[in-house]
């Protein structure tokens, strides 16, 4: 990672500590150079540098109670079924839930505006004019747990470190941080290479925090049980490996009572249950074990949400309208695998999936066809091109298929019977015009194997609504199979590209920028436990996602983004699933909420908080 990063750590910690220079906040500004009580994506906030606190929380909050919860969201090396590692920032072992909530970050994104942050750590930032060099000026009330003052050369260490030695997630993002160094104990200065991406300063503001003093003399890329050192708002208090994990409020946390922090953390503990099986997680929650749920299965939220707390009225159902982008739902096809190398047989494939008759006697009717990688927002391809998006994508004619400057593809509606023969003929013409033959019931590959594909999972929840897939594949000669492995062995297969389809979920975003690289870019299809699970490497989708990480106004990126949008439908990477704009959740009737939610997100349970009277009501003990 680029600045010789021995030299880097060794100027950001001991060297420049040794001569306890002033702050450079004590100065004037440089020429060109501007202060900021927060960063954001095109340069505008919302909020002045005296804001209270964020609209959508409560600011007299009361605290208390628990929070039990399984984990729904992954970064790092987590997994959702287990762990054994509470270092979840390096590739080697499978990370424990909740621990990001142990480490603070220079700054904190606001639900109300997208690509937005304002200060945590750092209180403010002073910019370059070149916007190569940003300089935090550190709180001088930021405390570790242990009480040890968290300074600039903390900040300096941590962020060199996760390039040097961070999960490739990590080094792949800072590719363009060329390093950080502590001018003063309150002064970080950070820098970027020429060649950095728009959004690079707000993913910098969003790191962890490490303590470099409780890291000397430990492993940073091992695995550990051992709790590393944090300064936010949680410590960890107990954990039985692979079965539960919980962590307290810190009752005298530095940073409490800052504008970002008021009316959130209320919960005394936070818990997160492991479980091997949904259903069992279901019991969980049936029982009281887990109070608060997401439900991401229609069948479950219209069949089995009828036990007797719900029905008198212990347990609680909310379909929130949820203004967060949709993830990306869908069977994603491993093209580092020869089967899967011609577009026409992803097409295929793709076509032996009847939406509307799973969605149907699946999923009660409760999705949309999901079509696009930017669904449900504005940078959605729709029609044809027009000329800005033209001009991106014209040098590439020729090197992309001729559909990505007409209508972009959106699968097509099936008769519902759930075996449309018009649909399974088209992909019977299309393996065979890419070189697929017949060998009596078999087909076989343009290579004379036989066409065989496994579906890859660590749970079977999606199970039945494979079940149909395979039966159409089965139908055109391919032989399948949905094979289900334990968590570890899941995540070390998907690490290795040791697949030929799986389902996965990516994250959205309003404001797209590097986390593109980490899904599409031709480096990612290369780098071990990338998102990048389809393996892509197209330099059009390379040189698109260049654009949307630079894109200089709302604008330009969305017309980028739906140029990407089309090549990567153009593509056929993935057998597209479905969506749902709301979120179903579930609760035990103990928490009480704002009356107002972010505009990009349902708040909940971020922003609620232990109501002792309503857990009185329902003798719920928590």
């Amino acid at each position: 990672m680029a600045l010789t990063r021995r030299t880097t750590l060794k100027l950001g910690s001991a060297a420049l500590g040794a001569l306890a220079l002033p702050s450079g906040f004590g100065r004037a500004l440089a020429a060109g150079e501007v202060e900021t009580h927060g960063l954001s994506t095109f340069g505008e906030l919302a909020l002045p540098a005296d804001f209270p606190h964020f609209a959508y929380v409560n600011p007299q909050a009361p605290r208390g109670g628990l929070l039990s919860i399984q984990i729904k969201n992954t970064s790092g090396n987590q997994n959702f079924e287990t762990f054994d590692t509470l270092n979840i920032f390096v590739f080697k072992g499978d990370g424990a839930a909740g621990m990001d909530t142990t480490f603070d970050t220079l700054m904190a994104g606001s639900g109300d505006e997208p690509g937005s942050m304002y200060g945590l750590v750092a209180d403010k930032v002073r910019i370059s004019d070149d916007k190569l060099t940003y300089k935090f000026h550190i709180r001088p009330e930021a405390r570790f747990h242990d009480g040890s003052k968290l300074t600039a050369r903390d900040a300096a260490f941590s962020f060199n470190m996760l390039k040097a030695k961070g999960h490739p997630v990590y080094r792949s993002i800072l590719g363009e941080f060329s390093g950080a160094e502590a001018q003063a104990d309150d002064t970080l200065v950070v820098r970027f290479t020429e060649n950095r991406s728009r959004d690079l300063h707000l993913v910098i503001a969003g790191l962890p925090i490490f303590s470099e003093a409780w890291w000397k003399g430990r492993d940073f890329e091992a695995s550990t049980l051992e709790a590393p050192l944090g300064s936010g708002p949680y410590k960890m208090s107990r954990f039985e490996q692979g079965r539960y994990i919980e962590f307290a409020r810190v009752r005298d946390y530095w940073g409490d009572r800052l504008p970002v922090n008021i009316g959130q953390n209320n919960f005394d503990r936070i818990r997160y249950e492991y479980y091997r099986e949904r259903q069992v997680a279901f019991e969980g929650f049936k029982s009281g074990q887990i109070n608060f749920n997401e439900e991401y299965t229609a069948r479950l939220w219209a069949t089995a949400y009828d036990f007797p707390a719900v029905r008198d009225g212990r347990v609680k159902k909310d379909e929130l309208q949820n203004g967060a982008p949709t993830p990306s739902q869908g069977w994603y096809f491993n093209t580092r695998h020869a089967k899967f190398k011609d577009a026409r047989v992803r097409e295929a494939l793709g076509l032996a999936f009847d939406f509307e008759w799973t969605n149907r006697n699946i999923m009660y009717s409760a999705y949309k066809r999901m079509a696009s990688w930017f669904e449900n927002t504005d940078m959605k391809a729709t029609g044809k091109p027009g000329d800005a998006e033209l001009a991106l994508l014209e040098p590439f004619r020729g090197k992309v298929p001729d559909e990505v400057f007409g209508e972009p593809y959106v699968p097509p509606v099936s008769d519902g019977s759930g075996s449309d023969r018009a649909l399974l003929r088209k992909a019977d013409d299309l393996l065979r015009a890419a070189g697929c033959k017949r060998d009596g019931g078999r087909l076989l590959l343009a290579n004379g194997e036989a066409f065989e594909i496994e579906f890859l999972d660590s749970s079977g929840a999606l199970k039945p609504h494979t079940e149909p897939l395979q039966a159409n594949l089965r139908k055109l000669g391919i032989t399948t199979t949905f094979r289900t492995v334990d968590a570890a062995q899941y995540k070390r297969r998907l690490d290795n590209f040791d697949f030929d389809i799986v389902t996965m979920a990516l994250g959205g975003s309003f404001t797209p920028g590097d986390g593109l690289r980490i899904t599409w870019s031709s480096d990612a299809a290369k780098t071990p436990g990338t998102r990048n699970v389809a393996g892509v490497q197209d330099p059009a989708v390379d040189f698109l996602v260049h654009r949307i990480s630079r894109a200089s106004s709302r604008e330009e990126l969305t017309v980028a983004a739906r140029a990407l949008d089309r090549v990567l439908r153009a593509g056929r990477y993935w057998i597209p699933m479905w969506y749902k704009d709301k979120s179903l959740i579930a609760y035990w009737d103990v928490f009480s909420r704002p009356e107002t939610r972010p505009r990009y997100s349902t708040g909940a349970p971020g922003v609620w908080w232990w109501d002792a009277e309503k857990a009185k009501r329902i003798n719920y003990q928590g």
